[in-house]
């Protein structure tokens, strides 16, 4: 009588549609954080809401048609969960755990220039020194 048992595989296995994972592991999977430990202060100091209940506790679980909103840095995500990951893989891979439905970030315009040439040279600076100058002597 031997008993065989299933030959466990290398690879992690797809995750199951209904199953569900942390909320702070979910966003380090998705690289919206840099560690796991930014997620979950960010969770633990409520500025994290799952279908628009705010949440406090890093075990809530999240399944798989969740809305997260949160702030990072200036802007705020939207997000809605269409997959828990089961590994932080690069960007790509992580870009599939989600589908962002936060509004078009505003480019901020450029730094004004002077006259469109960058930084006045030191003629140029001379030159505006010696138009003011002649200004003020009429």
């Amino acid at each position: 009588m031997t008993t065989e048992t299933p030959a466990k595989s290398a690879q992690p296995s797809a995750p199951k549609t209904g199953s569900k994972i942390r909320v702070d592991k979910w966003l380090w999977h998705a690289r919206f954080f840099k560690t796991r430990t930014l997620a979950a202060k960010t969770v633990s100091a409520g500025k994290v809401r799952v279908n628009d209940a705010k949440i406090t506790k890093t075990s809530h679980l999240l399944v798989a048609s969740d809305v997260l909103t949160f702030t990072q840095g200036r802007h705020t995500c939207v997000i809605r969960v269409e997959l828990p990951g089961t590994r932080r893989g690069p960007a790509p891979e992580a870009q599939t755990l989600y589908t962002d439905l936060s509004p078009p970030r505003e480019n901020s315009p450029p730094n004004p220039r002077f006259e469109g040439k960058g930084r006045p040279t030191k003629k140029d600076r001379r030159n505006l020194a010696l138009s003011r100058g002649a200004a003020l002597e009429d």
